[in-house]
Formats: structure tokens, sequence, C-alpha cells
């Protein structure tokens, strides 16, 4: 193989003209052209992890749209360096997008250029000659993959977008960049899952050597991704959406289908059955917390919540389908942990969840607060005083709202607040309890950058094995799980309960991550607690159920972003108002008031992003998004 300029392999950028980018700044160790980086194992090697590096940082929340830019975690007002969060505010526009993965601007990773590397190796990994085929072929299929998940991610932002097949040469004529444009949806999803399909045909169960390669791809990744992206393609969002009726190429191809096909929704279940069989015979499952050497006399209410808290911040348990090993949990467990202390010891604590975040956990009882017929909806923000037996979920003598009694362990295992008991951070048994103090003069409260303008944290992202000071705060950390097994049982619920209504099956498989919360089965909960206790046999209400049921177990990792999109209730959810407590308060009384700090809009246009003005005008054959 002759050497060529690295300019004429990376090619051009997909929709956008011309490469602007360095050879430097992307081939491994500095190395002049694309031949010596093929030259050898360990050069090829090298870029196959710099194919790596294009994963979007997905537990770097200023960096993707998962945490702050939808409803579910919100900012004081002055928080600087987020321009994710003002998506969450309405700010989004087609100058200069928040968030480009198009183009890799204004805080985002370049994914397009992400997939150029992976075509870039595709094409030249044949040339190595020092490595096994079996290797080989081994690399093809986690390059492939990392190819996949890279138009998923565009798909889930964009709607119908260009399919990177391989790479324009340097050499391209005008009218072949312009013919770079919109793909229907229904061929991204084919092309993602063709990928997809070609890396598990060929990549381990799981790979070759746990001890120093976990995070790299295998065959249960690949299968619980497929399951991902075709319930994705089945849900309202992409199939059978009229609100984009008029959103064509320029030749007149409608790119979202018409009529809801329900035969997506049996082809995704089918995927979620096969996933789910591979991830069991490879010996998943559910994590439940087991007690260190010193700590047997936990209570069940403890490791209830250590179990739901540990599926997320214990590295690589037994429920980790995949996780970005270069995404450590590292800030979001900063921006997640009240001050606990008065020291200067670093805290952060500015991830605040809202109250509906709070309202959206079910009651002790296992089903949603405003359905329990003995819960007290109305009365919610009413003030009680915590007792005795109530100690190892709230601060016994505390006037709290009835909103905090009550409530399913997720809810406490999610949440910290005020006169919320604290478990973890040097608090380690049952005895020596601590409780947040959030009020105005509390540890939690007066700091004027580390607090939580809502009076909310997200505790189930922080290490209980993290430890505090009045001098220092130091993380336990952890890859940032992006699958978990739980997840995978809930998507083959959703999509079973739509392609064949409910089943037995069905609600077994949302009664398993139930069961590991602390929660009665659907069918014992809803006929003896509900006040719509036949609402588990019609599909439209188990489609409710299942929807809950993800936004709570999967609160706070990135999901809800992406499901309430999917599902097209982002224009029902995000238009309602952020709320939260008036922390300035020091009583009770005056704090427990909810206060609007947010009136959010959310438009049909909102659902997917807008292509930069300037990439529209250099190719006039791309289309804008509806509204933009």
């Amino acid at each position: 193989m002759k050497v060529k300029k690295i300019l004429a392999l990376i090619g051009l950028s997909v929709g956008i003209g011309f490469s602007g980018c360095n050879y430097l700044d992307i081939v491994p160790d500095n190395v002049a052209t694309i031949d010596y980086a093929f030259r050898t194992r360990n050069t090829a090697e090298s870029y196959l992890f710099t194919c790596y590096s294009w994963l979007p940082g997905h537990a770097a929340s200023s960096a993707v749209p998962d945490f702050v830019s939808g409803d579910e975690i919100w900012l004081y007002q002055n928080v600087s360096g987020r321009p994710n969060w003002q998506i969450a505010r309405g700010n989004q526009g087609v100058v200069n997008p928040l968030l480009n993965f198009w183009a890799g601007k204004e805080g985002a990773t370049d994914l397009y250029r992400g997939i150029r590397e992976c075509n870039i190796f595709l094409e030249n990994i044949a040339s190595v000659r020092d490595m096994t085929e079996t290797e080989r072929a081994l690399w093809i299929g986690e390059v492939k993959f990392l190819k996949a998940y890279f138009h998923f991610y565009l798909m889930r932002m964009y709607g119908p977008i260009p399919i990177m097949r391989e790479n324009l040469p340097i050499s391209a004529s005008v009218d072949e960049v312009k013919a770079v444009v919109r793909q229907p949806i229904d061929e991204c999803v084919a092309y993602i899952i063709n990928l997809l399909d070609e890396a598990a045909e060929v990549l381990p169960d799981d790979v070759l050597f746990p001890a120093t390669e976990k995070g790299r791809v295998n065959k249960v990744i690949a299968k619980a991704l497929k399951a991902k992206v075709l319930v994705t393609g089945a849900s309202p969002l992409f199939n059978g959406n009229r609100d984009f009726s008029n959103f064509k190429s320029k030749t007149g191809v409608v790119f979202f289908n018409q009529t809801e096909d329900e035969q997506k929704w049996i082809r995704a279940a089918n995927a979620c059955r096969e996933a789910i069989e591979l991830c069991e015979s490879q010996g998943y499952k559910l994590y439940t917390y087991v007690p260190a050497v010193g700590s047997a006399s936990l209570s069940d209410t403890t490791r209830t919540e250590l179990s739901f808290r540990g599926a997320i911040t214990e590295k690589w348990n037994s429920e980790i389908i995949w996780a970005d090993n270069n995404s450590m949990g590292n800030s979001l467990q900063r921006y997640s942990q009240p001050r606990m202390h008065l020291g200067p010891g670093y805290y952060s604590g500015v991830h605040a969840p809202p109250i509906k975040m709070a309202e959206q956990f079910y009651t002790k009882n296992g089903v949603p607060i405003q359905e329990d017929k003995n819960y007290p909806y109305q009365d919610r923000f009413t003030l009680k005083e915590v007792e005795e037996h109530d100690k190892l979920y709230l601060k016994p003598g505390e006037r709290l709202p009835m909103l905090h009694f009550n409530r399913e362990p997720r809810f406490y295992g999610s949440l910290a607040f005020d006169g919320g008991r604290w478990f973890g951070t040097g608090w380690l048994n049952d005895v020596d309890n601590a409780y947040v103090e959030a009020r105005a003069g509390g540890k939690a409260a007066g700091h004027p950058t580390n607090y939580s303008v809502t009076g909310y944290w997200a505790k189930k992202l922080v290490n209980y094995l993290n430890t505090a000071s009045d001098d220092n705060y130091v993380v336990q950390q952890y890859p940032f799980p992006l699958m978990r097994l739980p997840d995978l049982y809930l998507l083959y619920a959703e999509a079973a309960n739509e392609a064949y209504g409910p089943s037995a099956e069905v609600i077994a498989y949302i009664d398993k991550v139930r069961e590991r919360a602390g929660l009665k089965g659907v069918e014992e909960s809803w006929i003896n607690h509900s006040l719509i206790p036949e609402k588990f046999t019609t599909k439209e209400g188990l489609r409710d159920i299942i929807h809950q049921e993800r936004l709570i177990e999967l609160a706070f990792e990135g999901h809800r972003f992406w499901d309430l999109r999917r599902w097209k209730k982002s224009v029902e959810v995000l238009n309602q108002p952020i709320l939260g407590w008036d922390i300035g308060q020091e009583s009770p009384e005056e704090y427990y008031r909810p206060m609007l700090l947010f009136s959010q809009e959310f438009s049909i246009r909102d659902y997917l992003w807008p292509i930069q003005e300037a990439e529209i005008l250099r190719n006039q054959n791309l289309v804008q998004a509806p509204g933009w």
C-alpha cells in the first residue's frame, strides 16, 4: 500500500462539506500516515481505541443532553458552562445549535468524525499482517458496533440522518458532496441493525480478558443495543408520526412512515427476548447488596436501598450490561451530593431534581401517589411530624411534607432532601444515622455556589463508600452504566405489550424489577391499592404502568430525556412548571412551599435537533428539521 495523505482517507464530513480537521488531531501517537497507523498490530490497536474515544462523555453532564436538557435535573439561575441546560430553558437555535453533535460544536462530540474514523479503520485493517484473522474479525466487530452506535445517537437527536457507509474521497465533486442527504427513518434503523447483526456474529459473549478489557464491546452489548434501537424505531416518535407528515427530502421522499407498523413492535420484542436470554445464559442477574464484613446487622430497609443504589455505583456488578469506562461517575457524584459538613471540603451539589421527580415515585403500596386510594394526594404538601419508626427514612421529630411519607424504597434510595436519612459518606450503620439539613442554616444550605435550587439531590448516583470531612471529599469512582438488566427487562415488557397486549409474561418482567425494589407485583398492588384496579388488564393501562416503571427505575441515569421523546410525551410533560421548595427559609412551614422556578415550553419542533444553518447553506439538498 502506497503512502497516502491522511486527508484522502478522511475525505469529507457528511453533510458539512470539506473537513477542516488536522490529521495530527486524530492519528494515534501522531504517526504521519495511515500506512504507518496500520503497519503493525500495536499501531492498529491504537487506532481501534481512537474509534472508542469518540463515544460521547456519557457521565459528563455538561457534554450530553441526558441529564439537564429536559426536566429531570434543574440548576440555579447563574450556573455557567452548561449549554445543554439552555436547551431545557428553550434557547436552542439554528445559527449555533446547542450540543451540535452533527459537527462537533457548542460543547458536543463530533459524531460524524467518529464515524469517519471507524470507516478509516474498516478500510485499512486488512493491511495489518502481524495479527490473527480471529482477532481481526473481532476488532472489525467492535468498530462496526461503534459505527452503529454513533448513527443511533445521531438519529435520536436529528431523526432522519445521512448514512455514512463509507468516506467520500478528497477528490469528490460538488455533486457528490450534495448527494449527502437525509435518509428515511426506516432506512436509518435498518442500516444500524445490519451493522449490529454483523458485529454480533463475530464478537465474543464476553471480553476475553475481563480484568483489563471491561467496557469494550461484546455480543451481549451488541444484542442489547439492537433491542433498544428496535424499540426506539417502533416508538411513536419514529413509527407513524403524522406530526412530521410534511418532513420530506428535496425529491419528495417522506422521512417518517405515516401509518404505525405493528410489526416493528414484534421485531423489537423478539430482539429484546433474544438479548435477555443471552444475558441470563451468561450469568447476568439483578444485583443485590451483599453486606461487607462487620455490617451484617444492617436492616432489610438499608439493604434494599443499597441494592438499588449499588446497581449503579458497584463497578461491573451482575446487572451491568454496558458501562463506559471512559466516563467515570466522578462529577455526577459531586453534583448529586448534599453538603454534610460545614468545612471547605469540596462539594458541589448543584444537580437539583424538581418536585415533579419526587412526585413520580410510587407510594409504599407500589402504585402512583394520585392513584393510591389510601394516600392523601391532595394533602401531599401538608406537614406531619416524623415518628421514631420512620427513622431509617426520615429524621424523628422533624416536620416534613406528606409527600415524603409512606413512599416506596426507591424514593428514599433515589432522592436526598431535608430531613431525609443519608446512608454513606462515613455513616455506615443503622445506629449512627445522618440526616440532610437543607433548610436555611443547615449544612446543605447557604453555600453561594454549591447548593440545590429545589431542595432535592439525586442520591442514587452517589457511591455510599465515598468519604467526606470538613476538609475533603473523596469519590469512589465507577464506570457510568449505559445499559442495565432492568432497562432490558422493561424494554421487553413494553415491546411485548405493544405487540401482543397484556400477558402474564409481560407483568412477570415488570415484577422482577419491582421485587428487587421491595414492592409487590403489579396485579397485587393495583387490585388492592389503586383507584383503577383493572388498569393492568388493558394495553393502554399497562403501557402507562410500564412507562412509569421505567421513569422510576432508571431515574437520573439519562434515560428519561430520550424515553419522553420517543413516547411523544415531551410535549405534555415538558410544558409543566419546574417547582422547588422555598430553600431560603428556615422554618418548615415557610420552607415547604412549592416555588415556581421556571415555566418550560416544549413544542413539536423540539423533538428534533436543528442542523446548523451554515450546513444547510453549504449543501442545499439537506432539509432542515420541521419548525426550524
